[in-house]
């Protein structure tokens, strides 16, 4: 899929009939998971280069739509995804991008503990999000399965960035919470729908999606989970570190969700951190200094100042 190409205008219009104005419960009103985002329906999701995206650059957004965190699918129906696309398209950051969207649940309790949209690089892709069950349940018991969405992302995606050019894609799981060590058996079969030997653990689920994806996680340090106590986002943090050192990014804004992104594209692809953060300046309303403290812990290395990269 990805065979159009993201306009402001087009998103504007699209915008104007959907989404200003509306509540999330009137923007996503659906009731149950769909199967044509049921992960364990799905063979694969695609992103191939096109004569509209000739180096089509697979983007994931992986969110929590568990309790409070649904309101990361409000903030990218806002506004969101414009400012990702548009911002990719006009910093020039070496490909075109194809965003898929995941909504991200708890495993051991949800009834639809992951979703997937297609790859799409026009306003389509809205439309899709549009769609997803905000279920907002999760289980009370310190944690989200977000290695649903590293396992999805190796085992059922496959893309042109890399077989065709050797270039990683991006992966960003999003959210207040701990992350789950991994997912057992019967979890895999019963959310991917994949038979695989032996339970899988967060870290051997990162380090298969790092095969095809640079991925990163971002804090979501003011919100739920996360935002009620000190105690809770240090219990987030340690959980998320040890896993994915110098790829965890505390984002204090939930609103700067975009910009943080594609901020962490920009180091990844060589730009200097502190260079990345002041282009921000222009914006205003402390949108620099919030991007400079979320890309703050990547790692530098290289002439360019680019972060390090992990795997292979």
């Amino acid at each position: 899929m990805g065979n159009g190409r993201w306009d402001s205008s087009s998103w504007t219009a699209y915008a104007a009939g959907t989404v200003k104005g509306r509540t999330r419960s009137q923007i996503f009103t659906s009731t149950d998971l769909a199967e044509e985002f049921d992960p364990a329906r799905i063979k694969v999701r695609e992103s191939r280069d096109g004569p509209l995206n000739p180096a089509a650059t697979p983007i994931v957004l992986a969110s929590d739509v568990t309790g409070s965190m649904g309101e990361i699918a409000h903030v990218l129906m806002r506004d969101g995804l414009n400012t990702l696309a548009t911002e990719v398209y006009e910093r020039k950051l070496g490909g075109d991008p194809h965003v898929m969207v995941m909504a991200v649940g708890d495993a051991r309790t949800d009834r639809a503990p992951l979703q997937a949209t297609q790859f799409e690089a026009d306003i389509g892709l809205a439309d899709q999000v549009r769609r997803l069950y905000v279920e907002g349940n999760g289980g009370a018991n310190d944690g989200e399965s977000y290695s649903g969405a590293h396992l999805f992302a190796a085992l059922k995606t496959s893309h042109d960035a890399y077989e065709v050019r050797r270039r990683k894609g991006y992966l960003f799981t999003i959210g207040d919470e701990p992350i789950h060590d991994g997912m057992t058996r019967d979890q895999v079969k019963r959310v991917l729908g994949l038979d695989v030997e032996a339970d899988i653990s967060a870290r051997d689920a990162i380090a298969m999606a790092s095969r095809t994806y640079e991925v990163f996680h971002v804090v979501l340090c003011n919100e739920g989970y996360a935002g009620g106590s000190r105690a809770g986002l240090d219990r987030v943090m340690r959980s998320w570190k040890p896993l994915l050192p110098e790829r965890v990014m505390p984002l204090e804004r939930v609103d700067l969700l975009a910009e943080a992104v594609v901020s962490a594209i920009q180091v990844a692809e060589g730009q200097h951190k502190d260079a990345v953060a002041a282009s921000w300046t222009g914006k205003g309303n402390g949108t620099a200094l919030v991007v400079a403290n979320a890309i703050g812990g990547l790692a530098a290395s290289g002439r360019g100042g680019g972060v390090r990269r992990l795997g292979a």
